[in-house]
């Protein structure tokens, strides 16, 4: 047995390894063996199907709007850009979207913007409740950035029950590499300490090989997921936009991405994990492979046609051009040809409650 099967080991018997191994493991990814890769993968998928079985959790996406007030320099949205063709849905496009979306046999709709001005906190409340009072059995998540204690109070007090903020970096050094100085990672993170606290099931994650990234940049990730004990953790491989500062830096690797989704799931077993749009970008079995390394959930697109090849995060996004009914159809055959299939429940038991040491 390999040092590398020896941490891989004894991470998924113990879901712990000492600082030191864990940052090994870390450090050694690029020269692991077809052999080290699958054992990894093999855990991984064992540990999930412990916890889910062959489910997997399917969420409707609304990207509602692509306005962002924001500057981040890795995004398509970002404020700067000037050849992006700008689109809001209203209220009644977004109902519509969760009314059609119910009819498909979705229970959990995730509503994702640009931090847009135009949506203020009475519009989004408006929003929620009217989802919940049309279609009360089901979950809305919101996913609108950065906002205040007060406003995130607001929303849950309105129906929405999960919120999903990546943190996209837990070194201080990176985030400033990545982001406008106006922005704090500081205040990124106490908006997901403040949204845990108000009662929220709460979603954090880092991309994957983005500029300036490092194994410390990493190690910096798993410590505060480790501290945050977030519901779910969504990662992906950074790709680039061709109208942002970044256009010309490398994309996150498929075997990063899914070595690090791998690596979730034995240290938090319960959390759940979307094999996300963009590793399906970056490969045509991209989210198959996420499945096969642990990721448990999928967000269909449920955004009319019209305006998703206009929310572009990064390029050459896939399935923009697909109907909503399209896109669950689609999922569900992925998921069944890798022997997995898509259910319709809220996964409300997700989570976990592990505490203890900073090791790994």
């Amino acid at each position: 047995m390999t040092y590398a099967e020896k941490l891989i080991t004894a991470l998924a018997a113990n879901g712990t390894l000492p600082d030191s191994d864990f940052y090994e493991l870390i450090r050694m990814r690029k020269s692991l063996g077809e052999e080290e890769r699958e054992l990894l993968g093999r855990e991984a998928r064992r540990k999930a199907d412990s916890v889910y079985g062959k489910d997997v959790y399917l969420r409707g996406l609304i990207e509602f709007t692509n306005v962002c007030k924001n500057n981040c320099l890795y995004c398509g949205l970002r404020r700067d850009n000037r050849e992006i063709r700008r689109y809001r849905l209203t209220k009644e496009e977004i109902l519509d979207c969760t009314d059609r979306g119910y009819a498909l046999n979705f229970r959990t709709f995730v509503l994702q913007g640009g931090e847009d001005p135009h949506f203020t906190d009475d519009l989004v409340c408006e929003i929620v409740s009217e989802i919940k009072e049309r279609h009360p059995d089901c979950a809305v998540t919101l996913s609108i950035g950065e906002k205040s204690r007060e406003s995130y109070r607001r929303f849950f007090e309105a129906g929405a029950e999960r919120y999903l903020l990546r943190h996209e970096t837990a070194n201080e050094e990176h985030y400033g590499k990545l982001h406008p100085a106006e922005l704090s990672m500081r205040h990124r993170m106490q908006c997901l300490y403040d949204l845990k606290e108000i009662g929220y099931q709460v979603g954090a994650g880092f991309m994957v090989g983005s500029p300036g990234q490092t194994d410390d940049c990493y190690m910096d990730d798993f410590h505060f997921l480790r501290e945050l004990q977030p519901h779910m953790i969504g990662i992906g491989p950074f790709i680039p936009h061709h109208d942002t500062p970044f256009r010309d830096c490398p994309k996150g690797t498929l075997e990063d991405t899914l070595f690090f989704l791998a690596l979730l799931r034995l240290v938090f077993p319960e959390a759940l994990l979307p094999a996300t749009t963009a590793l399906g970008t970056i490969h045509p079995l991209g989210r198959e492979m996420g499945i096969k390394n642990g990721a448990n959930v999928v967000m269909p697109n449920l955004s009319p046609a019209s305006v998703r090849g206009d929310y572009l995060l990064y390029d050459g996004k896939i399935c923009t051009g697909d109907e909503a009914a399209e896109c669950r159809r689609c999922m569900e055959m992925r998921m069944e040809r890798i022997g997995y299939h898509v259910t319709v429940g809220r996964g409300d038991h997700a989570g976990f409650v592990r505490h203890g040491t900073s090791d790994f």
